[in-house]
């Protein structure tokens, strides 16, 4: 797949599936209230969208294997349009339920999909900016998402905000009908033979595959050493048992400046426990800053929809930018780590004052940071991982993070019970804190030396 050509069809469909997604965000509890649920019964219907999440990356990635990126794009957000015209047409507790189920799989579902679509099509010049401008786009629909559920609310009923994000998930599905596909030859290095590739990815220049079973058994099984030297900015990945793997013949022609003896299954649980322990903090965040915000700093309702609208527009602003300099940096661990590092200041800020100013410049900051967590760390599992199991390992990846949305709430729901909104946002740290801890220990392990 031509992702330059594509990639304005890519970041549409983000856009608008984000924006749809934090349109419906700040209403959903308030539309289902009105049904006269009681708070156990929402609070379950509010934790089947992450039990979604958590299981729905791997059958997503096997989709994109089967089918395809476009196909799988479409039948995603086909799924996210039933779910959300059915939200405006549901009166029962079992099929809210259901429905917010299939919500939190098409979510996840998507964002395996492109990721592993960028991950496959781009090289280590370009994988950084490519995810730069997908966050750019997410970051446009969490901007304009809220603004234009918070006005029809005050409109029109609570039911009229869902319809129209069936007509945006509608409109991406056009724009993915749209993206081009191309099947190019794939050369066996071993034999001459040309290979017709089903992903209608780039072709891989000079390499012979193992199959699919075997790699992503490979992966999550053995502890086969994986070395990876590096010159300038180009990986080219030795298995210990099978011939080289590359991404694009960009990177089969060059090798990085890092080497590492990580096994395959370090770098999974590596990974894993990043990803798990960023989205536990997203979570606690997303779910207890408009309650500190009320309640500690006694902010009203339209200046915490703004700090979401200010920190919307720092990734909107910054990613491109972000993912640019993390092709060019090379270390993409380090600027994952910087991003973490910048997501505790913007939290440190609103636990230090409660001044409007100096928190929505801490909200800038994060933002930024996490512009730099999301474009590094998507780009850099593209480099390392073979492309057999990518979209495989990605899945993998997302869902078990997930695991972080559902727990990480219950743990600061306990905490607010025992102590205050305050230790929340300390837990808060706690989680930022070990996600860069993991990460320096990974990046301790590959060793910078000159070719």
């Amino acid at each position: 797949m031509d992702i330059r050509r594509n990639l304005p069809l890519l970041m549409t469909i983000c856009f608008l599936s984000q924006m749809g997604g934090f349109m419906i965000l700040p209403l959903f509890p308030l539309f289902i209230e009105e049904f006269g649920l009681s708070g156990w019964m929402m609070g379950v219907i509010f934790a089947l969208f992450y039990v979604g999440k958590v299981i729905g990356g791997v059958p997503a990635a096997a989709i994109y294997k089967k089918l395809g990126g476009k196909k799988a794009l479409i039948l995603m957000l086909i799924l996210l349009a039933v779910c959300m015209g059915g939200f405006a047409v549901s009166y029962a507790a079992v099929l809210f339920g259901l429905l917010r189920l299939l919500q939190g799989l098409a979510s996840t579902g998507l964002t395996v999909v492109v990721r592993s679509i960028i991950g496959d099509g781009g090289n280590v010049d370009n994988r950084g900016l490519y995810n730069g401008y997908i966050s750019s786009s997410e970051g446009g629909g969490m901007v304009l998402g809220p603004v234009i559920s918070g006005w029809l609310a005050l409109q029109w009923p609570l039911s009229v905000p869902f319809l129209l994000v069936t007509v945006c998930c509608l409109m991406a599905v056009v724009a993915a009908m749209g993206m081009k596909t191309t099947t190019q030859p794939k050369a066996n290095h071993g034999s001459g033979d040309t290979l017709s590739d089903p992903l209608m990815e780039e072709p891989s220049a000079g390499v012979k595959q193992e199959p699919l079973d075997n790699l992503t058994h490979s992966l999550l099984s053995t502890d086969e050493v994986v070395e990876l030297t590096t010159n300038d900015s180009h990986p080219d990945t030795t298995v210990s048992t099978a011939p080289p793997l590359s991404s694009s013949p960009s990177d089969a022609k060059h090798t990085q400046d890092l080497s590492t003896r990580l096994t395959q299954r370090q770098q999974l649980i590596g990974y894993g426990t990043v990803h798990f322990l960023e989205m536990s903090a997203y979570a606690v965040f997303l779910t207890y800053f408009a309650l500190y915000a009320a309640h500690i700093m006694h902010w009203d309702p339209f200046a915490t929809s703004l700090a979401f609208t200010v920190s919307g527009i720092s990734t909107l602003a910054a990613a491109p930018f972000v993912g640019h300099l993390s092709d060019r940096l090379g270390d993409r661990l380090l600027l994952c780590m910087l991003g973490m590092f910048l997501i505790g200041i913007e939290v440190v800020v609103f636990l230090s004052t409660s001044s409007h100013l100096w928190v929505y410049v801490g909200m800038l900051i994060g933002g930024v940071g996490g512009a730099c967590y999301m474009d590094s760390f998507f780009a850099h599992i593209g480099d390392h991982i073979p492309d057999e199991s990518r979209s495989s390992v990605i899945g993998k990846i997302v869902s078990a993070a997930e695991i972080g949305s559902i727990v990480s709430p219950l743990v600061a729901a306990l905490l607010t019970e025992v102590g205050s909104l305050y230790s929340v946002f300390v837990f808060n740290l706690v989680l930022i804190a070990a996600a860069i801890v993991v990460q320096a220990v990974m990046r301790s392990r590959y060793k910078t030396k000159r070719v």
